[in-house]
């Protein structure tokens, strides 16, 4: 498979901070934050009551999967439009996105339970309970539901692709959209990461892997990614959406490219459920694997869209990778956490921080890693509460998900 570049040409974004890439962007480098206290469903007795929760867009979702959608929606029309490509419901190439498992949880199940008791409370239960409903809500509990819904909506060909590497997924999807263009198998891709998982018991199974912050007092100052005393992720909502293109494809219909996919690297450990391995194996070979298929160096690197979760292990183990791979250059080398202000968007965080990457191309300012008091161990540069003009030509965009699943994005102004 050739290792060439594929031009960039729409982004979409939507998160807590707001709808829309440039809306984002304003407040990224404002260093706002986007976390706040959940008021979606009652969390008096829950050890983590802040989240990064998109509230806007619809105003009382009955599933994970019904939301997931809205947000995608919006931020791929948002990049279809930016692209202007293709007609109206008439997407010239394929769709690859990444969605989180379609599941319906506790206040779900005991809806359809109440407008169909008697089923069972496993997955064809609720199926079929859905059914006996008499709505549509069958249709949220099929895996690929979230893809086949836009691809009838934007008209891409061939058949959508989903798929769930944990927080790597978004990354994943771009890598999939990437790969499908080197080889010839379509001109252009679009690709999606979201997620609108913030639900009571989501909530708690991350509380019981003792992964989320519980710093509720001030929801804004909860994401500390790299920072001594960090307790954990800030789960949150929202999606990213890239149009990606062949590059002469994209030139010879006159589209204006705002970034280049260069490199595309990944990596797995399948060491433990939830834990990196201690040796770093599986990231620096994901980095290194994005370096390589660009055909740059670690000296080429102006700046790393870090992965930063603000867990102990995530931020302790992405440090120790890059500084593995950058050697003497670690220290100096930008590094900042956009997680910092939206919180951890899961499923859909690797395409929403690619475009968040490609933004960062074009304003030539480096988004900051808020909260940080100078309390790290962490001997990085971290671009600290303010943003900061610098000359950025080549991006490393990290994904690190549980399980050990590692995409790493090297990302450019320029394509070689």
């Amino acid at each position: 498979m050739a290792s060439r570049p594929v031009a960039v040409t729409g982004i979409g974004l939507v998160t807590s901070l707001g709808k829309g890439a440039e809306a984002n962007w304003e407040k990224l480098v404002a260093g706002t934050s986007g976390i706040h206290r959940i008021t979606r469903f009652p969390t008096d007795r829950l050890r983590t009551t802040i989240g990064g929760s998109v509230d806007f867009l619809l105003e009382q979702p009955f599933s994970a999967t019904q939301l997931s959608f809205a947000l995608a929606k919006t931020a791929a029309a948002e990049a279809i439009q930016q692209a202007h490509i293709g007609k109206p419901g008439d997407f010239p190439g394929e769709l690859f996105l990444a969605s989180p498992p379609v599941e319906h949880e506790w206040p779900q199940r005991q809806r359809l339970d109440n407008q169909a008791p008697g089923t069972p409370h496993t997955y064809k239960g609720m199926l079929a309970a859905a059914g006996q409903a008499g709505e549509d809500l069958h249709i949220d509990f099929l895996n690929g539901t979230i893809a086949d819904k836009l691809a009838d909506e934007f008209g891409t060909k061939g058949s959508p692709i989903t798929l769930t590497t944990a927080c790597a997924s978004g990354a994943t999807a771009i890598q999939l959209g990437v790969e499908a263009i080197r080889r010839g198998q379509t001109k252009a891709a679009l690709a999606i990461g979201t997620d609108g998982s913030i639900h009571m018991e989501a909530l708690i199974r991350f509380t019981l892997l003792s992964a989320l912050s519980t710093n509720n007092e001030d929801p804004t100052k909860a994401a500390r990614p790299f920072a001594k005393g960090r307790d954990g992720f800030v789960m949150a909502e929202g999606a990213g959406a890239l149009v990606l293109e062949d590059v002469e494809s994209a030139k010879a219909r006159g589209a204006h490219i705002l970034g280049y996919i260069r490199g595309v690297g990944e990596a797995a450990d399948t060491f433990h459920r939830t834990r990196s391995n201690p040796s770093g194996e599986a990231i620096i070979r994901a980095i290194n694997n994005a370096l390589n298929d660009a055909g740059v160096g670690p000296e080429d690197i102006d700046y790393i869209n870090a992965h930063g979760t603000s867990t102990p292990e995530n931020d302790k183990m992405e440090a120790f990778g890059i500084q593995q791979v950058f050697g003497d250059r670690a220290p100096t080398l930008p590094v900042s956490s956009n997680k910092s202000m939206i919180g951890h968007t899961l499923t859909a965080a690797g395409a929403v921080e690619a475009a968040i990457s490609v933004l960062t191309l074009e304003h030539q300012v480096l988004p900051p890693t808020i909260n940080h008091d100078d309390t790290t161990d962490i001997p990085l540069d971290l671009v600290p509460n303010e943003a900061r003009p610098a000359d950025v030509d080549l991006i490393l965009s990290n994904s690190f998900g549980f399980g050990g699943q590692n995409v790493c994005l090297v990302i450019g102004r320029n394509p070689a």
